[in-house]
């Protein structure tokens, strides 16, 4: 028998009361993809990642980490697995009374028991890793927009996490900045081995960094199984087609 997928998504379905946002979902990623999580505003995404990440309790079906079922297991069980994600917010979320290392040391002082001394060479290379050597004592008023998700990047990959979730990396960002933070993402994969779950609407990087996707449809209020998204901007379903080439197509 082969491994279980990385992630497994199993029938889930996302409500608020008797609204449902998301239903019948099923897709895998596998470990090393960069996978993109897309649809336009209100379709469930940022609900979806929710259920991904312990806050939500989907309406039906489940995630399952390396097969292990998440929203089955006990409390302490949902901790240790929760331990294996690293979770960058969308707008960098970092704590704005506290400089960029202390940020980024908050996870490793909560999580371990490792002396101080070592968190901070930890923060250091964690930085280093994400172009902000230097910065450790910077307060995030003090950085630019960019260099705000950077560091919260840099905090979510703080525990060494296996499995990355990024929601909507490059909003508020200009282009140029955006396309960098992209590469870094790829880079971080690439040298790290991670896998990356991207939530995000923006076309660049979905076509950019995407080997692997889901589109959430607004609708029907279920996905679109999509593949690679660069398959399916030319030969894919109408509906991600249209969304993908932004109505040209």
């Amino acid at each position: 028998m082969g491994e279980a997928p990385h992630i497994e998504v199993r029938g889930l379905s996302m409500a608020y009361g008797t609204y449902v946002v998301q239903r019948d979902l099923n897709f895998t990623v596998d470990k090393g993809d960069i996978f993109v999580i897309m649809g336009g505003n209100g379709c469930g995404k940022s609900t979806l990642m929710r259920a991904f990440i312990g806050l939500q309790r989907p309406a039906a079906g489940t995630v399952l980490y390396d097969g292990e079922d998440f929203w089955q297991v006990p409390p302490e069980e949902q901790e240790r697995l929760k331990r294996r994600l690293g979770i960058m917010f969308q707008g960098g979320a970092l704590w704005s009374s506290l400089t960029l290392a202390e940020n980024v040391a908050l996870p490793l002082a909560e999580y371990t028991a490792l002396p101080a001394a070592r968190i901070r060479e930890i923060v250091s290379y964690k930085l280093a890793l994400v172009g902000l050597a230097g910065f450790e004592e910077f307060y995030p008023s003090e950085l630019s927009g960019g260099m705000k998700k950077r560091a919260g990047l840099a905090r979510a990959m703080a525990l060494d996490p296996d499995i990355l979730i990024i929601d909507e990396p490059s909003s508020g960002l200009d282009p140029l900045t955006a396309r960098r933070l992209d590469d870094l993402i790829v880079e971080l994969r690439d040298s790290l081995g991670t896998t990356i779950v991207v939530i995000t609407h923006e076309l660049a990087s979905i076509l950019g960094i995407g080997n692997n996707s889901v589109f959430l449809d607004a609708e029907t209020r279920t996905m679109i199984a999509t593949g690679d998204p660069r398959v399916a901007v030319h030969s894919g379903d109408p509906k991600v087609r249209h969304f993908l080439t932004r109505g040209a197509a």
